[in-house]
């Protein structure tokens, strides 16, 4: 993760870059997705960037993004 507090857009970056469907949903405190992000990545992509989260309301989400068999979770922290 490069920062966890985010505005309007997202970026992290994973550690074993393959090719595939990667998933990414942000869950607000009680649990439930806020939004969800689906893309096909190739062999050489570590970074990813998601748009088009200022609408979300300000608090702390959890991040998890899944690729595979691979799960990772992050705490966040929304802001205005």
């Amino acid at each position: 993760m490069k920062s966890p507090v985010f505005i309007d857009r997202l970026t992290f970056e994973i550690d074993k870059p393959q090719n595939g469907l990667l998933k990414a949903v942000l869950k607000d405190e009680k649990g439930s997705i806020c939004s969800a992000l689906e893309t096909e990545a190739d062999t050489n992509q570590l970074t990813f960037i998601w748009n088009g989260l200022n609408d979300l309301p300000y608090g702390v989400y959890t991040l998890e993004v899944s690729r595979g068999g691979d799960e990772t979770k992050a705490r966040l922290i929304k802001r205005i």
